[in-house]
């Protein structure tokens, strides 16, 4: 494979869904895409079954906790793969965050209390965290740029996929009084995986990345991950002044990320990512907000299933929508450039606004549910995933394709800490805002009620803002935009590795 560098532009036209779904490209899609069907069936297999953990193990308090535990490890984990790749390769690095994640999902099924299994999703989330941040990684490594954004897209397909199985695994043990059973079964899959890196994942070593991803910034991962443990030690309490107090601290402590960015040492994200000034900044920020706006999910099942009166299986179902909204539209819109591209991608934010606004007025009404029947709500949570899928796979690929060319190793593996770190924060705040909202004290049916009220009209700020930023980062031009040497306009699109 002749490699030299070249400017990648992600408004040309992208390749066809043939070419990365044939030959070689078809092998490789299937374990990647794996990968993020692995971590996603897990997200909602967990967000189905919670209520039932909760009845059954107590620690309603520690709602969030199940969420922000598992992926401030994955954030973690996340900084620490490119390192684990330099030591023992992509594939042994794919196996033992396999292994780990299984560990965690035993751990999980044997549980006896809220604090075991929030450690055993600490354990889940590291292998979790490797398992996501090495798909995202190697769609820069292995496939050839105009291929990226449909790669994003079966990414988030996958997601769309496990809609239906999170759900329909989580919900049946669920109902059957065995919410364990639910973990338990996690680990055929795993297994099934593992075989599939280990046949397929061969990347000879001198078709890797040359751009070293170099020294890990420890420091800076760990302030992460302590900016949202901030936010999420806040979101127990019920006083407001404690969680502003956890809010501020929070954000001092991204904000010293930002400025130890600014100085000598390894880097955290790529340059300019702290400044809304900057092209990456302002496409990091948007993919913040619009996920941001995602993480309302975790609460719709415990909702459902509290307002309305629905079962385990049909409340996971229904959140599941959302992500189902996001596929959908991933893969209709993917295949935009130019103009397009950029119109769907200020679009996305409205039709979030507007769904999650219609959330905060029809989950809390039960007589308005009555009288129309499921379908409004399905719309709504539907259009929710719809309005963040219209943009993701471009916004993705032009983090990508606006890396310094020494930094697009940086760039791919940033993603999945942004997006972690979203998650995390998302869950968080969630938490805080239906604790202040009632959702424990006085708990109950009032709690419920008023806690989905505020949750979708405060959250609809995220995307309300993520239309400003992604319109900033359509405006500016990025200042070099170069690619690595393995990133070749005219390579062949179903080249094989080897």
């Amino acid at each position: 494979m002749s490699l030299s560098p070249s400017a990648t532009n992600t408004d040309s036209p992208p390749a066809s869904w043939a070419d990365l779904l044939s030959g070689k490209n078809a092998l490789r899609s299937l374990t990647l895409a794996g990968g993020i069907g692995m971590h996603a069936t897990n997200v909602y297999i967990v967000t189905t079954i919670l209520p039932s953990v909760v009845k059954d193990i107590g620690g309603l308090e520690y709602y969030a906790w199940a969420t922000s535990l598992f992926v401030v490890a994955s954030i973690i984990a996340a900084g620490l793969a490119s390192r684990l790749v330099e030591w023992i390769g992509y594939r042994s690095a794919c196996l033992l965050a396999l292994l780990v994640f299984s560990i965690g999902s035993a751990g999980c099924a044997l549980a006896p209390h809220m604090v075991w299994l929030l450690l055993a999703r600490t354990i889940q989330g590291f292998g979790g965290g490797v398992l996501v941040a090495l798909s995202y990684a190697m769609v820069r490594l292995v496939f050839a740029p105009p291929l990226w954004s449909r790669a994003m897209a079966l990414m988030s397909g996958m997601w769309g996929i496990s809609t239906l199985s999170g759900p329909a695994i989580g919900g049946m043990f669920a109902q059957a009084g065995s919410w364990r059973g639910a973990f338990w079964a996690l680990l055929p899959a795993a297994i099934g995986l593992a075989l599939l890196v280990q046949f397929t994942l061969k990347i000879p070593k001198e078709e890797r990345s040359d751009d070293s991803p170099g020294a890990i910034p420890l420091l800076k991962i760990f302030l992460l991950a302590a900016a949202v443990m901030s936010v999420s030690a806040a979101s127990l309490f019920s006083s407001a002044w404690l969680n502003m107090g956890g809010i501020l601290l929070g954000i001092c402590l991204v904000a010293l990320i930002g400025w130890m960015e600014q100085r000598d040492g390894p880097r955290l994200l790529p340059t300019g990512a702290f400044s809304l000034g900057n092209r990456m900044g302002a496409l990091y920020v948007s993919m913040i907000l619009m996920i941001l706006a995602l993480t309302t999910e975790i609460y719709v099942p415990y909702f459902l299933q509290v307002i309305q009166g629905h079962s385990p299986l049909l409340a996971g179902y229904l959140t599941g929508i959302m992500s189902c909204g996001w596929t959908l539209a991933a893969l209709l819109f993917s295949s935009y450039s130019g103009t397009r591209a950029r119109f769907v991608m200020r679009a996305g934010p409205v039709v979030v606004v507007a769904a999650l606004l219609s959330l905060a007025l029809m989950l809390p009404s039960v007589a308005l549910l009555q009288q129309y029947g499921l379908l409004p709500l399905c719309i709504a949570l539907l259009m929710v995933g719809f309005g963040i899928g219209m943009g993701a796979p471009h916004l993705m690929a032009k983090i990508l394709s606006s890396a310094d060319a020494d930094e697009g190793n940086l760039a791919a593996y940033s993603i999945t800490t942004v997006q972690l770190f979203a998650t995390a924060i998302g869950a968080a705040l969630a938490g805080m805002v239906t604790s202040l909202a009632g959702l424990a004290q006085p708990g109950g049916l009032p709690g419920a009620l008023n806690g989905a009220q505020w949750l979708f009209i405060c959250f609809s700020i995220a995307p309300l803002l993520a239309f400003f930023t992604i319109r900033q980062a359509l405006r500016l031009k990025t200042a070099a935009i170069a690619t690595p040497r393995n990133e070749q306009r005219d390579t062949p699109l179903r080249e094989p590795l080897s």
